[in-house]
């Protein structure tokens, strides 16, 4: 079978998982990532400066910004149905209290690193109020903005990350394909040792009698190189028996998880939706680490007639039954699990802050690892 050039490489020509031939079950959409739901749209910033010592608020710099937009930039005011879900605690989601209490994500989701989530949050809401979308009925906004830690490759105390670096993001994002690894928020994320960051992927379903799409994005920041798992296989535990060959971090990090879909879903199934995200990074083979900051947000962009502000009689809504989500559950869990391999193969070694040196992936090494369980 010959693949879509789109599963294969990143726009810039990076490998993707599937163009390596690593096997991955179920159907992924046209481009297989998160924007093969219609109308959600990714955006990124990156900002890569400087070698050598650090010195705080010069550099190195090896951070950026992610943006997604469940609507896509010209219905950014527009809010869906979501749901957030918390594996592990240690990191940020804004806006979850009132995601909580109404089931509603506003405006669009920023990701960046730990000591800049304040920042994307209020740069969010000054893009939206630059492009008068608080003149539409709600002159107010609380958007999610989510982290993840880049300081052993970043500048992270420099706070070079500004609102201009956020709006950037906002205004580059775009549907179809996108770049993984390096780029946007996941630029100075390392992954189970290796050189980590952004990555992506969908799964077509078929649940209710309808066709329904599934895509996932990932900031994977998270896990120890004896516990990866790829396809099935343990490859963590021979990669991590050659120490000097590989980074190790404490294995702490974290990941932020985002999935999208357009079946038609309530607030409190986006959320069931959202857990699955546990049993997506668990197939790679995290145990979700006391410092891991492990969070999920799910959203659809079904039922938007129901988000009106305006509205003053009941609306008619339409829902999956409760019993068809399993193929959702199956679709997004295999979805995150691709997308965290596509942030691990769509990257190269990168060497920040003093120095410290993170390696890719040995993709070379893992195919042999495959090959030899009969998984290649």
């Amino acid at each position: 079978m010959t693949l879509p050039a789109s599963w294969n490489a990143t726009p810039s020509g990076l490998p993707r998982a599937r163009g390596l031939g690593l096997p991955f079950a179920g159907t992924p959409g046209t481009s297989n990532a998160i924007t093969d739901v219609a109308g959600v749209e990714v955006g990124y910033c990156t900002l890569i400066s400087g070698e050598g010592p650090l010195v705080v608020g010069q550099g190195p710099v090896r951070t950026g910004v992610t943006a997604i937009f469940p609507r896509g930039q010209a219905r950014a005011n527009q809010p869906v149905w979501a749901g957030a879900h918390s594996l592990n605690g240690n990191g940020e989601l804004t806006g979850a209290w009132w995601l909580e209490e109404t089931g509603r994500c506003e405006l669009a989701i920023t990701i960046t690193n730990t000591h800049s989530c304040g920042l994307a949050r209020d740069a969010s809401l000054q893009w939206a109020v630059r492009r008068r979308l608080n003149e539409t009925g709600q002159d107010w906004g609380l958007p999610v903005a989510a982290e993840t830690f880049d300081g052993h490759l970043n500048d992270i105390n420099g706070f070079h990350v500004k609102a201009e670096h956020v709006w950037a993001a906002l205004d580059d994002a775009h549907g179809g394909p996108i770049e993984e690894g390096s780029v946007g928020g996941g630029t100075g994320m390392i992954c189970y040792g290796f050189k980590g960051g952004s990555g992506t992927s969908s799964r077509l379903v078929e649940a209710a009698g309808g066709r329904w799409t599934v895509g996932a994005f990932v900031q994977a920041n998270f896990g120890r190189t004896a516990e990866l798992v790829v396809a099935g296989v343990p490859v963590g535990e021979v990669l991590a028996a050659n120490p000097e060959k590989y980074f190790e971090t404490g294995g702490g990090g974290s990941i932020i998880v985002v999935i999208a879909t357009d079946a038609p879903l309530l607030p409190h199934q986006c959320k069931r939706l959202a857990r699955r995200a546990t049993l997506g990074i668990g197939r790679s083979g995290t145990i979700g680490r006391h410092s891991s900051g492990d969070i999920f947000l799910a959203f659809t962009t079904a039922n938007a007639a129901a988000l009106q502000e305006d509205a003053v009689a009941p609306i008619a809504v339409t829902t999956l039954p409760e019993a068809e989500m399993n193929p959702l559950f199956e679709g997004a869990i295999q979805a995150i699990d691709e997308a965290i391999l596509n942030a691990l193969v769509a990257n190269r070694t990168m060497v920040g802050r003093d120095g410290h040196r993170v390696p890719a992936l040995p993709t070379a090494a893992v195919l042999e690892l495959l090959k030899a369980a009969g998984r290649v």
